[in-house]
């Protein structure tokens, strides 16, 4: 995508922390497709693509919306041993409420009143979407801890280890994935649960050992920074942790939608296979929000981070063009993810529908990152409110007009939300970005 050969020394050291993380996003991004893959060649297909893409996975998420903000406060927090002690409590003791409330909604009267009442889902896919849940109850306390020790690996230079992290959840999705294959006979609902619970456990267990050298050598001896009061992490975090929520409480939202526009079945089973493309192509744009957060604060680098993104922008919406102008689409959605071929059409036509996202998603990093170094986040969920109030209203007028499939509403309201929500981070941005960027003015950006 850039050649790295071609760009100045600053722009290197850049691509050097960006591409590891960039790696860990995409490898988690094609998380997701490998596991609609294997349900798509098990039996009952759509059963199973609509039970993990419309019940189980988006219920999960918001489960842990609270702590998916830990890599970023982690990052920007986590300067010395007292800082670290402190945010390693919050880790798990809000791993522990959490995990204990996936717990009711899978195993309690509460799933009947979630999933029947509130998502009104098809009767279908009612008793699979709980016995996935229940299969994915590692999920929430691993990815609190993996996500809060990423964040002292980035601090410390050491985002490569993210990656091998990554590669090591996605080996094990592939174990269990195979296996599942290799037998034939579990649900793919069960598989695709157990093996996302798994390998978030996995790439946890691997997290907490490759810190270990990181707290002892580096951490541990570094000088105090600041003194970090409960007042303060609070101030800084739950905007964060107010902002994952939004930006995950749509996902059940939009399956409540789906479930009550024409298709229904169909646009839930399809949603998860061309979400998850759509993501692969976002992560390398999400990756960049941890780049600017751990570099804005090093005079000159303002403009080399611009320039990046410009030229990531570039790239990825052409990237996204590509794949939906030519063949390659259908193939990825016919071949690699195994759609039946019922599905496979509304899939490349509800793919074009997400083509401004890569860009956005650079873009939102990029401003998310400066509001971040600036320490007042409010601007965050502030945009997450805007996002969400804008998919409302386009998922509401899908559902009143009852004439369009499912699908193509969810996706649509999706791109024209992000946008919203990019315009308010942009103008949230501009105060501290007029800062810096007269700090930066006649400065060059030194590479150490």
């Amino acid at each position: 995508m850039m050649n790295i050969f071609s760009v100045s020394p600053q722009q290197k050291k850049i691509i050097k922390i960006w591409f590891p993380l960039a790696a860990s996003w995409l490898l988690m991004g094609v998380e997701m497709p490998m596991i609609s893959a294997v349900m798509a060649r098990l039996a009952n297909p759509e059963i199973s693509l609509a039970t993990h893409g419309g019940i189980v996975f988006p219920l999960a998420l918001i489960i842990e919306a609270p702590v998916i903000m830990l890599l970023s406060a982690s990052t920007a927090l986590s300067k010395d041993w007292d800082s670290y002690q402190k945010i390693y409590r919050f880790m798990m003791i809000m791993g522990a409420l959490l995990t204990f409330l996936h717990f009711l909604v899978a195993f309690t009267p509460l799933y009947d009143f979630v999933v029947v009442e509130l998502l009104g889902v098809p009767e279908e896919i009612i008793e699979s979407g709980r016995m996935g849940l229940r299969f994915m109850l590692p999920w929430t306390w691993s990815i609190a801890y993996r996500r809060f020790q990423q964040g002292v690996m980035i601090r410390f230079g050491h985002s490569q280890a993210v990656g091998v992290g990554t590669i090591i959840r996605l080996c094990t999705d592939v174990v269990v994935l195979g296996t599942g294959l290799l037998i034939g006979s579990i649900p793919g609902y069960i598989i695709g649960a157990t093996s996302q619970g798994l390998s978030t456990l996995a790439e946890a267990v691997y997290s907490g050992i490759r810190v270990r050298p990181i707290l002892k050598y580096q951490l541990k001896p570094a000088k105090k920074a600041e003194n970090l009061t409960w007042k303060i992490f609070f101030a800084f975090y739950i905007p964060l942790a107010l902002t994952s929520f939004l930006s995950l409480v749509w996902q059940p939202i939009g399956s409540a939608a789906l479930s009550r526009m024409p298709r229904a079945l169909d646009s839930l089973a399809v949603w998860a296979v061309v979400s998850g493309l759509i993501f692969m192509l976002r992560s390398l744009g999400l990756a960049f929000n941890e780049v600017v957060v751990a570099i804005l604060d090093q005079p000159g680098s303002s403009k080399e981070l611009r320039k990046f993104s410009t030229n990531l922008s570039i790239s990825l919406v052409g990237l996204h063009f590509l794949l939906a102008a030519t063949p390659l689409a259908l193939l990825w959605f016919s071949y690699v993810s195994g759609l039946p071929p019922s599905l496979v059409e509304l899939a490349r036509i509800g793919f074009w529908f997400g083509l401004p996202m890569p860009i956005l998603s650079v873009l939102q990093s990029w401003y998310q990152g400066a509001i971040l170094y600036s320490r007042n986040t409010r601007g965050i969920p502030e945009s997450m409110a805007i996002f969400l109030i804008t998919v409302l209203i386009v998922l509401g007028l899908g559902v009143v007009i009852g004439e369009y499939t499912g699908l193509y509403v969810g996706l649509i309201g999706f791109s024209v939300a992000n946008f919203t929500q990019t315009i308010w981070l942009w103008v949230r941005s501009r105060p501290i970005m007029k800062i810096v960027n007269k700090r930066d003015e006649n400065l060059s950006w030194l590479v150490m």
